[in-house]
């Protein structure tokens, strides 16, 4: 394997990871499976299971206890081995809960994705949790200003202004002084 190969599908692995995170916080059940080999095999908490039961279960449980989630990844190693690959890939989960508290935990994701008809996908992941812990509640910045949404209110769905194509800014100039 060449140096720009092994390069290319590095960046294919780690999109593959990054897709997973964004359908999660989206709920975007199409962008989620996307990362996951159909009859991949998930262990994460006390579920272990298949992508599309995952994405259900997971989805339910977020609802119920937050109102925004964010899947931060961070370290990202990957060993590949032709069609196979290993990834060990730090995280950082972010909730903003229901009753307005704030919950943060860190761990690791261990995945084996496997290369089909030229696609990296996750093949098995097991999910290391190790540190959980509450942040105190602040006033979310800014969200007092007039027209902050107009560009798009931050939503748990397709309708996120992520999603918009183009991008554009539909706010006023204003400079504070």
């Amino acid at each position: 394997m060449t140096r720009l190969e092994a390069l290319l599908d590095r960046q294919d692995i780690q999109d593959a990871l990054t897709r997973f995170s964004r359908g999660m916080d989206r709920f975007d059940r199409e962008l989620f499976l996307s990362a996951f080999h159909p009859d991949a095999t998930i262990a994460a908490g006390d579920f272990v299971g298949g992508p599309a039961d995952l994405f259900d279960w997971s989805r339910t449980m977020h609802e119920a206890g937050q109102v925004a989630t964010q899947h931060n990844l961070l370290n990202l190693t990957v060993d590949i081995d032709g069609d196979t690959a290993h990834t060990e890939l730090y995280y950082l989960f972010a909730a903003r809960n229901r009753d307005e508290s704030n919950w943060l935990a860190g761990g690791r994701y261990l995945d084996r994705l496997t290369r089909r008809a030229g696609e990296w996908r996750i093949m098995l992941r097991t999910t290391v949790i190790e540190w959980s812990g509450m942040v105190p509640t602040m006033p979310i910045p800014f969200a007092d200003v007039p027209g902050i949404h107009v560009n798009g209110a931050p939503s748990r769905s397709t309708q996120d202004p992520s999603y918009r194509r183009p991008l554009r800014n539909l706010r006023e100039p204003n400079i504070p002084g």
